[in-house]
C-alpha cells in the first residue's frame, strides 16, 4: 500500500509557511524581494539535501500563477527536455523548468536547455547538492543566478517539528 511521504505531506504551500534560508526570505533578502516584485529569473538552488530547494521552486511557480514543468535529472534525458521546451514555446507566459538534480545531466543534456533559457521561453530552476561551478556547463550556469541554500539549523528544525505534530494532531 503506498503512503504519502511525511515530508510531502508537511511541504510548505507558499513562501511564509517556508522554514529556513533566512538570508533570502527575510524582508530585504534577495527572494523576498524577487517574488514581491514578480521578477523571476533562471536560477541554480545549490545546498545539501533537505533543506528545501524543490520546496522554494514549487512555491515561486505557483507564486508567481506560472505553469510549471518537473524534471528529474535521475530519469530524464534531452528528448524528455525538448518535449517540454515545445510545450513551453506555446505558452503564453513563460513557464518554470524545475530540474532536480541538475547536476547529474550530461554536458549534451545540458545544452539541450541553454537556448530556451537564452530566448526565455523557460524560466530555469535547477536544484543540485554539488558545486555548479563544476557540474552545470559553463554557458548555462552564465545565464542564471546560483543561490547558496544553507543546512537547517537547530531553531528550524524544532519549528519544523513543532508545525508537524499541529498539523498531524500528535
Amino acid at each position: 500500500m503506498y503512503k504519502t511521504p511525511l515530508a510531502e505531506i508537511l511541504r510548505p504551500k507558499n513562501l511564509n509557511d517556508y522554514i529556513g534560508q533566512n538570508h533570502l526570505m527575510n524582508k530585504g533578502g534577495s527572494f523576498r524581494i524577487m517574488l514581491d516584485k514578480g521578477n523571476i529569473h533562471s536560477m541554480i538552488l545549490w545546498g545539501p539535501p533537505g533543506v528545501g530547494k524543490t520546496t522554494l521552486a514549487l512555491i515561486i511557480a505557483q507564486s508567481i500563477s506560472r505553469n510549471y514543468y518537473i524534471l528529474s535529472a535521475v530519469n530524464s534525458g534531452v528528448k524528455d527536455v525538448r518535449e517540454v521546451i515545445d510545450k513551453a514555446s506555446k505558452e503564453e507566459t513563460q513557464p518554470i523548468l524545475f530540474i532536480d538534480e541538475i547536476h547529474r545531466f550530461s554536458k549534451s543534456q545540458q545544452d539541450s536547455l541553454l537556448a530556451a533559457v537564452e530566448k526565455g521561453i523557460v524560466i530555469l530552476i535547477g536544484a543540485t547538492t554539488e558545486n555548479p561551478s563544476f557540474e552545470v556547463i559553463s554557458p548555462l550556469l552564465s545565464r542564471c543566478q546560483v543561490y547558496i541554500l544553507k543546512p537547517l539549523d537547530k531553531d528550524d528544525l524544532l519549528l519544523i517539528a513543532s508545525k508537524a505534530i499541529e498539523e498531524l494532531n500528535l
